[in-house]
């Protein structure tokens, strides 16, 4: 029997001088998933350059923009958990570029399976090489779903959705966390209250910048310790962040 939708889905974009890549982003949004979300919110996080007066002709197309002075990554995405009223919050980065059928496997995961309590999946990269591709999913068939299988839960910070009740049980956002290591937190606090799904269909495309600014090997080493650290020491090792716009 066919369930009916009443799910009110928020997405939610945090954006620290995002004027190269907010655009296209919402862009993306407008073009593959029209008239499909409850809300659009950008949260304009301490930004010094025009991504505030970008988003601003995006009103017309149910796109509001909240601001949040304090600078952080975590802070960004507290203010964006008080401002929406949807049921599910969903969150992705300025720098993604959503694609047809996002939304659709959203509202599927969460009718479909009540014990779902946040639901992720991995990235591709849109300006990167296909031979980077390459080595990018063998990096989420070979270590990360591995990893996930074994201890139950994982989460990529531009790619995932998330149940407001999960949300308020969990207290919010830890905003004491700079950076690094803030997505498996989010994942570890939300399995107490359910499933936190890692569905490697659920793509979302993003720029490989971070990676192109630090180098694969020294970014992709961070992202690793972190994970590590969060799930086993309950916090991240890796305090300092560099901004790559």
């Amino acid at each position: 029997m066919e369930r009916k939708n009443n799910k009110k889905v928020s997405l939610l974009i945090p954006a620290y001088n995002e004027e190269k890549y907010i655009g296209a982003c919402l862009d993306s949004i407008i073009s593959n998933a029209p008239h499909s979300f409850y809300e659009i919110i950008v949260i304009d996080n301490a930004s010094t350059d025009k991504t505030a007066k970008i988003v601003a002709y995006y009103r017309k197309h149910n796109v509001r923009i909240v601001k949040e002075s304090h600078k952080g990554l975590t802070w960004a995405r507290q203010r964006g958990f008080i401002e929406a009223t949807g049921d599910i919050l969903a969150f992705v980065d300025a720098d993604t570029r959503m694609e047809y059928g996002w939304y659709e496997k959203i509202i599927q995961a969460y009718t479909y399976n009540t014990n779902i309590a946040c639901l992720s999946g991995p990235y591709v990269y849109y300006d990167a090489s296909a031979l980077y591709n390459i080595l990018v999913k063998m990096y989420w068939y070979l270590l990360a779903l591995p990893s996930y299988w074994i201890i139950g839960y994982m989460l990529v910070g531009g790619n995932f959705a998330i149940r407001r009740d999960v949300l308020e049980k969990m207290g919010g956002f830890d905003t004491s966390i700079p950076f690094y290591g803030e997505d498996t937190n989010i994942a570890r606090r939300a399995a107490r209250f359910g499933k936190v799904k890692f569905d490697i269909t659920f793509k979302m495309p993003t720029s490989a910048r971070r990676f192109f600014g630090e180098s694969l090997f020294k970014a992709g080493n961070i992202y690793i310790l972190s994970f590590l650290s969060e799930t086993f020491l309950h916090r991240p090792v890796v305090k300092k962040y560099k901004d790559i716009r």
